[in-house]
């Protein structure tokens, strides 16, 4: 759903440990050139799509999603991330 924004190239959304919830989703996104979309656009724009327990609870903005030679998203990189606070 992320990806189908104009703004966004690619995206990815992983749980983050959360002690209210135990996990809330994330979301880590690549903006298109020049777009400045905003984390509070991503989450109006999701939040019209889903249920309220799948909304958005961040959005982290990185320079590419990793993903292993066949394409597939290494969310466990992304978890990483998360764990080190290293976005």
């Amino acid at each position: 759903m992320l990806i189908a924004h104009p703004e966004i190239i690619d995206a990815a959304v992983v749980a983050m440990k959360d002690e209210a919830a135990g996990e809330v989703p994330v979301a880590f996104v690549v903006r298109s050139d020049k777009s400045q979309i905003s984390e509070d656009e991503i989450k109006q724009y999701i939040s019209k799509q889903v249920v309220f327990y799948k909304r958005i609870s961040r959005v982290f903005f990185i320079e590419a999603i990793p993903k292993a030679p066949s394409g597939k998203i290494l969310r466990k990189e992304l978890r990483a991330k998360l764990a080190t606070g290293n976005y």
